[in-house]
């Protein structure tokens, strides 16, 4: 399996961090006992679950809106990961006066709450990617319709009227509000229907047609844009 650029990045922090945190417990002279043990089970744990918590917090993060929402999980673990070091080198050196149930009750704290605010995290990044999901799927139909009005405009070789018809039809649609909701689902297939009708009247070079739907289609934008306003008010 092929690891990105991110991947081996973290891979060879991880392995550096290994290899000075070992470095130092073992050439620096401190009592192995309990303690130290403890401490240092825990401070190679804390540099282990960073490859963990990168993982979870760039899941699947191709976008870089999808990468932002991971950094809260990659912070959280960071910082952990440093304040576990830290404390796990000072307990390691006082290790001769503390004894060793102290830094084991301490350091699994500090692991659960860092584990609590991962998870946490998570969940918050989870739901603000399935409300965008959510927002994208509801704005799609009318940026089609946008889109295909646009097009009208730009390459429809026609009367001077209805380029004016299809101009104030387009501005009418972007200027409507672009979030699609169940009340206006199927006065939106009506419009997409009209605009498709549409396509082929301009097609077609019948402009008496083209300037009737275009009058039409305005006609069922203002009721769905209606739709919208009281649904809005009724929440």
């Amino acid at each position: 399996m092929k690891l990105s650029k991110n991947a081996i990045r973290i891979l060879l922090f991880a392995g550096i961090a290994l290899v000075c945190f070992n470095v130092i417990a073992f050439v620096i002279p401190l009592a192995k006992n309990g303690t130290f043990w403890v401490s240092y089970l825990f401070g190679m744990l804390a540099i282990l679950l960073q490859l963990v918590v990168m993982k979870v917090a760039f899941k699947g993060a191709e976008s870089v809106r999808s990468k932002f929402y991971g950094f809260p999980i990659a912070r959280i673990g960071v910082i952990y990961g440093i304040c576990q070091i830290l404390l796990s080198f000072t307990a390691m050196a006082l290790s001769p006066y503390v004894p060793f149930w102290i830094p084991i009750v301490v350091f699994i704290l500090m692991l659960a709450f860092a584990a609590a605010g991962c998870i946490a995290a998570d969940a918050v990044r989870e739901t603000i990617e399935q409300q965008d999901k959510k927002l994208v799927k509801d704005v799609s139909m009318m940026r089609n319709l946008q889109s295909k009005t646009n097009l009208l405009v730009s390459q429809s070789d026609c009367g001077a009227e209805l380029k004016t018809a299809l101009a104030e039809l387009g501005e009418e649609i972007k200027y409507s509000d672009p979030v699609s909701n169940p009340a206006t689902e199927s006065i939106e297939q009506e419009l997409f229907f009209h605009i498709e009708e549409l396509q082929k009247a301009v097609v077609d070079g019948d402009e008496n047609s083209a300037i009737a739907l275009c009058k039409k289609t305005n006609g069922i934008l203002a009721e769905r844009n209606r739709l919208c306003k009281l649904n809005k008010n009724t929440k």
